[in-house]
């Protein structure tokens, strides 16, 4: 039986690509990162070993929902005595002032870690399954809590989809692809490869300028799930002695008690652990963190910015056409330059085992960022005019992206939308990882380094690392393995959809003047 999400809950799982402007920028939200899934009303957070009491909610579908930023009430924000009055006169900013719990005060545990530590990782995509797969291999046990439903991933998401007609539909709707810059990386790649999880993406790639200009990249390799991205974080920690997964699960309460943290979920015991990684972020983490006794930890989480971005997920019956300068090859994928509505399109047939003719032809398109948050709404409740205006709206503008004359755009037939609403980081602390070592509360994830699942990946690593280090030393001088606690932020380079390192498309060139697809 599925276990709906508790009101006021959170916690964790979700690279795309093109380009990105400045703070509204996205990075490597859909080509390298986590899948955003569907939570309840108030609820927030990632299978090799289900728990037995997990394991009767394991699924096997493969359909990724809609992840949803919304959380419950809590305690009011301190800071705010004498201010009554001003708040009355704005409801809307006192309703927000009693959605945000306390910040509690710090905690400091005062023996050492256990040496055989458990620990905690909140959020199943690239960054905490690294992590978890990389304390394996240091000895160290933990469990992931993810709230997917249906699988593992976070930005890593696809979705598979059975028409009515029996046709088989197949989307990656976040991370397109990644590549591979560090050998760290590069030596999990290759064992992914010759595990049969992922293959090299020979695909035509390029620059699509307003008009139908197309000029191919050429440059190093680009990876993809060879079922698709997420079954490629189903894979990573299948294997795993030393990891236990429980999903779905919203982890609502961290707590400290004596040596260690106890979780919770809406009041249920999730186990005590020595150390919580926080491998999510967005609202959930914020509020799961506020009331924790990790101050400096929710401090700079409360920092990180995050774009928003619309993926349309499209089947056409025939290939679309091909813009000029690919007449005699078919367009696999585009950064989309000079449209409003359009960052990103790729091809998922082409990439894709979908069947041996290759059709259907499933698309994804993906917004500009300056898009996303002018059509931004809450992403568990898209009205309809919305979601129609946004469907139009992303097709109009693939038609000026392919140079096609108006109103001939050939029509899908099957078309659906969907808001990431805290899709891409906008700044960056450009640290490996984050941890408080008295309150032994740390954060991996793309947005300290970047944004691509290559820094997903190394931010985990180092994470994990920190951590038996400082099992091993912590307890002669706990203080000098606090780190990025007090780091300054900087913008986010890259496409909008994402950053690709070694790449010649891994920094945003200038911008020509966007076009608007509404005509």
């Amino acid at each position: 039986m599925q276990k709906k999400n508790p009101k006021g809950s959170c916690n964790a799982s979700p690279n795309l690509n093109p380009r990105a402007p400045n703070p509204t920028n996205t990075q490597a939200f859909f080509v390298g990162s986590r899948s955003m899934h569907t939570k309840p009303k108030g609820s927030c957070n990632a299978n090799p070993k289900l728990s037995p009491r997990r394991r009767g909610r394991e699924t096997r579908s493969s359909e990724v929902p809609r992840k949803g930023e919304r959380g419950g009430e809590g305690e009011e924000s301190e800071g705010l005595e004498g201010v009554e009055e001003w708040w009355k006169q704005d409801p809307k900013l006192e309703r927000k002032r009693k959605k945000e719990p306390a910040v509690a005060e710090q905690v400091q545990f005062a023996t050492p870690m256990n040496k055989q530590p458990r620990i905690a990782i909140l959020g199943g995509g690239m960054s905490g399954l690294v992590c978890a797969l990389t304390l394996e291999e240091l000895g160290i046990s933990s469990t992931v809590f993810d709230t997917g439903k249906h699988g593992l991933g976070g930005r890593m998401a696809t979705r598979d989809i059975e028409t009515q007609e029996g046709q088989s539909l197949v989307f990656d709707h976040a991370a397109q692809y990644f590549t591979v810059s560090d050998p760290r990386f590069h030596k999990l790649v290759d064992r992914w490869i010759k595990e049969g999880a992922v293959k090299e993406w020979m695909g035509v790639v390029g620059t699509l300028r307003n008009g139908g200009q197309f000029e191919e990249l050429i440059d190093g390799p680009r990876y993809v799930g060879v079922h698709g991205m997420r079954p490629l974080a189903d894979h990573m920690v299948s294997q795993g002695q030393l990891i236990e997964v429980r999903r779905p699960v919203w982890i609502s309460r961290i707590s400290a008690r004596g040596n260690s943290w106890q979780l919770s979920e809406n009041g249920q015991s999730e186990g005590t652990f020595d150390a919580v990684v926080i491998a999510h972020n967005g609202k959930c983490a914020n509020r799961l963190l506020a009331p924790s006794g990790a101050p400096l930890v929710f401090k700079q989480m409360k920092r990180l910015e995050l774009s928003s971005i619309w993926a349309l997920m499209a089947a056409f019956d025939e290939p679309l056409p091909s813009p000029l300068g690919l007449e005699s090859r078919a367009l696999d994928g585009a950064f989309v330059e000079g449209v409003n509505a359009i960052s990103w399109m790729g091809n998922n047939t082409s990439k894709l085992p979908l069947s041996k003719d290759r059709a259907p032809h499933c698309w994804t398109f993906f917004s500009t960022a300056a898009f996303g948050k002018k059509n931004k709404v809450p992403q568990e409740s898209i009205p309809v005019l919305k979601s129609e205006k946004v469907k139009r709206e992303m097709l109009q503008g693939a038609e000026l992206a392919l140079g096609l004359p108006e109103g001939s755009m050939p029509v899908p037939f099957y078309v659906r939308p969907q808001l990431w609403g805290a899709a891409l980081p906008v700044n960056t602390p450009g640290v490996p990882c984050i941890f408080d070592a008295h309150a032994r509360v740390g954060i991996c994830g793309d947005w300290l380094l970047g944004s691509s699942l290559e820094a997903a990946a190394l931010s985990g690593m180092a994470l994990a690392h920190h951590i038996a280090e400082y099992r091993d030393r912590g307890d002669l001088n706990p203080e000098e393995f606090s780190i990025g606690l007090d780091t300054g932020f900087s913008n986010v380079e890259g496409q909008d959809i994402g950053q690709f390192p070694g790449s010649s498309c891994s920094q945003a060139s200038s911008k020509p003047e966007l076009v608007a697809s509404a005509h």
